[in-house]
C-alpha cells in the first residue's frame, strides 16, 4: 500500500501542475539535437530517482511517502513541454516551442543536479541518481552543466541531519514528477511529432 501512495501522490500532483504557469526562463545557449540516447538517459534518470525514493536508509526516521512534494517552481517545464494540440484547462495548445521546452528542461536538470550533488551521501545511495542526471546533462544538455562541479559535490562524505533528509525526500518526490515531464518532453521532441 505505501508503494501505491508513492506513485499516486506524484501522479496526481503532476496532473494538477501540468496546467500551472510559472515564470519564464533565461535565454537559451546552444543546444544539441535530441537523439535516441537522450531518451534512454532520461528514462534511466527516472528509474534511478524512483529507486532512490525507495531507499529507507536514505530517509531514516522519516516516512517519506507521507511527506509533501517540493518542486522547482523557477521553471515552466510542464507547460513549455506540453505537446501541440494538448488541452489544459479547456485551452488547446496550438504551438510547441522546442527552444522553450529545452531551456526549461535544462534549467530543471541544473537545479536538481546542484541540489543533489551537494547532499550528504556517505553510503552512496544517491550516487546512481546523480550519475544518471550528470550523464543526461553531459550527453544532451551540456550548456546546463554547473561550471564548478567540484564544489557542488563536496558534501557527499558527511552524515545528514534530520532536516536535510526531510528536504531531500520532498525534493526527490518533486524531481520524480519533473522527471516524468522531462521524459515526456524529450520523447515528444525525439519523435518529431512536434514538427508536424
Amino acid at each position: 500500500m505505501p508503494l501505491i501512495k508513492l506513485y499516486f501522490t506524484p501522479a496526481l500532483l503532476l496532473l494538477v501542475l501540468t496546467c500551472a504557469q510559472v515564470s519564464q526562463s533565461v535565454p537559451v545557449m546552444s543546444k544539441e539535437p535530441l537523439t535516441d540516447s537522450c531518451v534512454i538517459h532520461a528514462q534511466t534518470l527516472l528509474k534511478n530517482v524512483t529507486h532512490a525514493l525507495t531507499q529507507i536508509t536514505l530517509f531514516s526516521a522519516i516516512d517519506c511517502p507521507e511527506q509533501s512534494v517540493e518542486l522547482n517552481m523557477k521553471t515552466n517545464t510542464p507547460s513549455a513541454c506540453a505537446p501541440k494540440g494538448s488541452i489544459c484547462s479547456g485551452i488547446t495548445k496550438s504551438e510547441f516551442d522546442q527552444d522553450s521546452c529545452l531551456t526549461n528542461i535544462g534549467e530543471d536538470l541544473h537545479h536538481y543536479y546542484t541540489f543533489l550533488a551537494a547532499q550528504p551521501d556517505p553510503d552512496g545511495l544517491l550516487a546512481p541518481t546523480v550519475l544518471s542526471l550528470r550523464e543526461l546533462m553531459e550527453k544532451c544538455f551540456t550548456w546546463s552543466l554547473p561550471t564548478d562541479l567540484a564544489s557542488a559535490e563536496a558534501a557527499a562524505d558527511r552524515l545528514s541531519t534530520y532536516d536535510e533528509r526531510l528536504r531531500l525526500c520532498k525534493v526527490l518526490k518533486g524531481f520524480q514528477l519533473r522527471s516524468i515531464t522531462i521524459n515526456r518532453g524529450i520523447e515528444y521532441m525525439n519523435s518529431g511529432e512536434h514538427a508536424n
